[in-house]
């Protein structure tokens, strides 16, 4: 049986790959350290799991509504005003299951066949991908190394067509963790207006930012860009909730009204259990999630450090999330590599050490490494990385 040309043109994830990859090595009894993963290393919060627990003896185990329950829709609106002054109301926002799928229905509810969506890159594996389900066009956007991978209104507006419908801005970064200053927003902003675009504001490592610069959301920025962004976020990364499942997007009622319409239809609801847990997540205590960035921070200047200090190894200083994106073109070419692909592969085949190829992400010159692992662990893999470089050197 012939399958939906939709799923045909499909790229597999290469974060999934290269995990999978590492985990078949460490079942073989091998030393892995696996650098992959997109998820935080520390437990849920342990009053988010008891909410959980909560709600299950309460027999809160039932269909929701399929936008989220209005507990949770609540918590959400008192969190989009306390962190950016942002007023929204109930009917503004739908709970989802998790943010990837926000985007996803978002991007169903919104494209025709052949509009179009600018995406910058280094981006987010699924972006393109769910373009292409949605029968839309995603328009590549390279934003340069030198430039800390944002891109600038004049390519933006070079980038505009007739057929432009909406931007989607991730700030934080998956994968480079850089993340775009209020004057930058506003400057994008304005083309967006100008051309009546769309702006996707992906902010789910919002909570994860590491400089005295504070993270802002273009909604912020004026009544116009407001009405004008959809807001996509969720527990997942803030609160360690990576598998409960829950994000949430805020915008233009008639959005989001259509986005619970396709919702009914293909998910019913997020799980309500965990919708509970997400409420703590919003209502409770921060101490633990502070606790978490912290060491995430400590991460990052260490195997920063390390990193720089190979030969051939570049490296743009991430603002958030918990991804360094280094160029490692020269020590490819050094070791004699025909691409960075088969240098990652090879670092994983000899040295045990799983990175992802940016291939995925659209900088074939780069690799991402999380730090989302202990400290002893990174500094264990950007020894074997060094190692490797140096074995390799022609």
């Amino acid at each position: 049986m012939e399958l939906a040309n939709r799923v045909q043109s499909l790229t597999p994830s290469s974060t999934l790959a290269i995990t999978a990859q590492a985990k078949a090595l460490k079942a073989e009894g091998h030393d892995v350290i696996g650098l992959g993963a997109g998820e935080p290393d520390f437990n849920t919060p342990s009053h988010i799991l008891d909410a959980a627990k909560k709600a299950m003896d309460e027999g809160l185990t039932k269909y929701t509504p399929a936008g989220g329950i209005p507990e949770l829709k609540n918590a959400i609106t008192a969190k989009l005003k306390r962190d950016q002054n942002l007023t929204y109301t109930n009917e503004q926002i739908i709970v989802t299951t998790g943010a990837k799928h926000a985007l996803f229905t978002l991007f169903q509810v919104l494209l025709n066949n052949e509009d179009e969506v600018i995406v910058p890159a280094p981006y987010w594996v699924s972006y393109p991908e769910q373009i292409k389900l949605a029968e839309g066009k995603p328009i590549i956007v390279p934003a340069d190394e030198s430039n800390d991978f944002k891109i600038t209104p004049e390519q933006l507006r070079a980038s505009i067509s007739e057929r432009t419908k909406a931007i989607v801005i991730n700030s934080p970064s998956n994968p480079t963790g850089m993340m775009y200053s209020e004057k930058e927003l506003k400057e994008l902003g304005q083309v967006c207006l100008e051309h009546n675009i769309l702006i996707i504001s992906d902010e789910i490592y919002e909570k994860l930012v590491y400089t005295s610069e504070k993270h802002v959301s273009i909604a912020q920025l004026s009544d116009e860009l407001y009405n004008q962004t959809v807001i996509i976020n969720g527990v997942s990364k803030s609160h360690s909730m990576t598998g409960w499942r829950i994000g949430f997007a805020a915008g233009n009622k008639s959005i989001i009204k259509a986005m619970s319409n396709m919702a009914s239809h293909s998910t019913s609801n997020p799980t309500s259990i965990a919708q509970y847990a997400a409420l703590a997540a919003y209502m409770g205590s921060n101490e633990e999630v502070n606790e978490m960035r912290e060491a995430f921070k400590e991460r990052l200047e260490v195997l920063y450090k390390k990193l720089t200090s190979i030969p051939g190894v570049d490296c743009v200083k991430p603002s958030g999330a918990f991804y360094l994106f280094p160029n490692v073109q020269k020590a490819a070419e050094a070791g004699g590599f025909s691409n960075v692909d088969e240098w990652v592969k090879t670092l994983l085949d000899q040295e045990k050490v799983a990175l992802v190829p940016g291939s995925g992400f659209g900088a074939p010159q780069n690799v991402r490494l999380s730090y989302a692992t202990s400290l002893d662990q990174l500094e264990k893999a950007a020894d074997r990385i060094k190692q490797f470089v140096h074995n390799h050197q022609s």
